[in-house]
């Protein structure tokens, strides 16, 4: 069986789904990997290093697609619709597609693929559970965003993040508050408070209490009530607008008080909620930096414009889309492991074994056998539940 790694096409997109470290692990299963030429140059791992690891080089894209058992990438469709179309032409009925698929905010694409015959399965579904950590693709890339981010606000920022005590004086240590603590918002703390910053959190969560805390960060307690905060995956759970509004009251005090505000707030295939309004932004000093991670999901601040930076009221916002992106050699290392581990788990005496009584594999099947499978894309499709 042949696993086909092909070159990234989203503009901007420079990791690669495996690394050259990756081969034997996958080579001790009975599998062969063909990787398409200067797929991993851009993450620093030249055709070279793939082949002194024994894999092959395919020197075109549709030698790559044709000769693959199972194709795996960062973006399928749904996360590359433009540049991804072209791939559909590739496709073969029975062939097999592993990679994020954006499935739950694109359904539409989820069709296409299963139209083509393809079986897909759809790696930021991988359920949060503890034998699944190692597939954990989100948990991966929002390590690498929640460091990044914090560097771009340091970079970003007219202050220092450090106190210091120096001969001119004592320099006062950046406030920083971090919304959201999930994987990404917990590394941003991290990372800030390494810096010298005086940090803040919140979450909707107050089970993440104990985590921030053990941070060294001090959690922001609002006096709001909700009666389910999360999802049975551990993620933030959408609100009403009413809740919002008053989040959003009580966020204003804290958010004005601070240098740096990082925002990671987003729900699983749903628009992010606006938290941070005009107004606020308004109320911060000039100089103040905003990185908001949900921009890809619309952002969390009101004016937020994806994939750029802007200054408003005399505060600088980011809107990065794919900041995990921008540190490709060790992203693609985490993705690499991640997609590995699943692979390993999906084979059994070198062929793919489809087991759908178990967990990861079924929460993660969005395409068989020209249909598609999953229950929740089922539904946004508006396609009968299957028997």
């Amino acid at each position: 069986m042949i696993i086909g790694v092909p070159k990234e096409t989203y503009p901007g997109e420079h990791r690669v789904a495996l690394i050259p470290a990756s081969i034997p692990s996958l080579q001790k299963a009975e599998l062969e990997v063909m990787v398409e030429s200067n797929a991993g140059a851009d993450a620093g791992y030249p055709d070279s290093v793939f082949t002194e690891k024994g894999a092959k080089i395919a020197s075109s894209r549709a030698q790559l697609f044709e000769a693959a058992d199972v194709v795996v990438q960062l973006r399928l469709l749904g996360a590359n619709p433009e540049q991804g179309q072209t791939d559909l032409t590739h496709l073969r009925q029975g062939q097999i597609l592993v990679g994020m698929a954006e499935a739950l905010s694109s359904p539409e694409s989820v069709k296409e693929l299963a139209n083509k015959g393809v079986t897909t399965f759809a790696m930021e579904l991988i359920p949060r559970i503890t034998r699944a950590q190692s597939m954990d693709v989100l948990s991966s890339m929002g390590t690498v965003a929640g460091y990044k981010a914090v560097l771009l606000a340091a970079d970003s920022l007219p202050k220092m993040f450090p106190m210091l005590m120096t001969a001119a004086g004592t320099v006062a240590p950046a406030k920083v508050l971090i919304i959201g603590a999930g994987v990404a918002g917990l590394q941003a703390i991290s990372m800030a408070r390494r810096l010298g910053a005086a940090v803040e959190a919140y979450d909707i969560r107050p089970a993440v209490k104990e985590q921030i805390l053990s941070l060294g960060a001090k959690f922001v307690e609002l006096p709001l009530e909700t009666t389910e905060a999360e999802d049975k995956g551990g993620y933030a759970k959408a609100q009403d607008e009413s809740f919002y509004q008053r989040q959003r009251g009580l966020l204003a005090r804290v958010i004005a008080s601070s240098d740096v505000v990082i925002s990671t707030a987003a729900v699983p295939g749903k628009k992010a909620p606006i938290l941070i309004t005009a107004e606020m932004v308004s109320s911060m000093t000039p100089g103040s930096v905003i990185v908001d991670l949900a921009a890809e999901r619309g952002g969390n601040c009101e004016l937020t414009k994806p994939n750029h930076s802007i200054v408003a009221h005399g505060v600088t916002i980011h809107g990065p889309e794919n900041l995990a992106g921008t540190v490709p050699y060790h992203a693609s290392q985490m993705y690499a492991k991640n997609i590995s581990t699943f692979l390993l788990h999906l084979i059994k005496k070198g062929e793919i074994k489809i087991d759908l009584e178990d967990e990861i594999t079924k929460e993660t099947l969005l395409t068989r056998d020209g249909d598609v499978v999953h229950p929740s894309i089922r539904e946004a499709l508006s396609l009968p539940a299957k028997g």
